[in-house]
């Protein structure tokens, strides 16, 4: 009864590791499909290593976390090694500076994963990366368009909440011919501040929020693109216990990620929400997590 199709791939239940936890190597991403996620995201890579920025780049708020990674990158040569060696449904995160870079890596990966998903949308990335791209619909449109032009395989677009009307981004995305969209990223920039040295705390000052403080923003994010896209969304943004999955499902998404809970709770997380909705379908003779998608705007 959790199983869904989605872009033509099926997937076992609705739950998926997010971009930028656990997701270097291929032994944290088979780890994370171990204990019960569906697919797993990797964290986002370039064409070219990135140091990103040096720590302290995560701290945290009430509600959540600020992180402030600055993008680093392996690489997509030395990050192919691992993608070869994960078993099971691989989402590749990629970001680049231009419809260029984001061609290259495409071709590059191709044949080793499942799904692309563009990271347009980080708020505190360096220079030419992130949400300068995703806050403009034009960009977006231009880096959708050329990495469907690369690609073998679906490719999800992420958008940021950080812009005035997320629909606007999200039907560039669909009209270049994105499958997907996946909202939201991080929510900020925001800042916090040492009160005994009247520094911020993070080497890059800002980051983006996570947790489960900005998850009715995401909620309110996934309802406005369902109301203004056709294709599937994929709901991200403070997912702790199978209540904000429902939530999520209600809203208009069809998958959902997880990321900063697993920081607190454990990759145990993905288990106790995959039996946590078994019994609520079950309770309310629910045969199918899709008869949920969306049914919030019936009412």
């Amino acid at each position: 009864m959790l199983k869904s199709k989605i872009c033509g791939i099926e997937f076992e239940n609705p739950l998926l590791l997010a971009a930028g936890v656990m997701g270097s190597t291929a032994s944290s991403l088979n780890w994370a499909l171990k204990s019960g996620a569906a697919g797993v995201v990797t964290k986002s890579f370039s064409i070219e290593a990135n140091e990103g920025y040096h720590n302290p780049t995560t701290v945290s708020v009430e509600g959540g976390i600020l992180n402030a990674i600055g993008l680093s990158s392996q690489g997509v040569e030395n990050f192919k090694e691992e993608l070869e060696k994960v078993n099971g449904i691989t989402i590749a995160s990629i970001y680049g500076s231009n419809p260029s870079e984001f061609e290259v890596i495409t071709e590059e990966i191709n044949d080793l994963v499942d799904i692309i998903e563009l990271n347009v949308s980080c708020p505190h990335a360096m220079c030419g990366y992130g949400s300068s791209i995703g806050e403009d619909p034009e960009l977006t449109e231009q880096v959708v368009k050329a990495t469907k032009n690369k690609s073998k395989v679906p490719v999800w677009t992420k958008l940021t909440p950080n812009v005035t009307d997320i629909t606007e981004i999200a039907i560039a995305a669909e009209k270049a011919g994105t499958d997907a969209i996946t909202a939201i990223n991080t929510l900020g920039p925001g800042m916090k501040i040492d009160i005994k040295t009247a520094k911020p705390i993070l080497y890059n000052k800002f980051g983006g929020m996570s947790g489960s403080a900005i998850k009715p923003i995401a909620i309110k994010k996934v309802w406005d693109i369902y109301t203004a896209v056709k294709i599937p969304i994929i709901g991200v943004g403070g997912i702790s216990n199978y209540q904000d999955v429902i939530e999520f499902l209600y809203a208009g998404a069809s998958l959902c990620q997880i990321g900063t809970s697993i920081m607190n709770e454990g990759l145990e997380i993905f288990t106790k929400i995959n039996n946590d909705l078994e019994r609520y379908c079950e309770k309310n003779n629910i045969k199918s997590l899709k008869e949920l998608i969306g049914i919030a705007h019936e009412q």
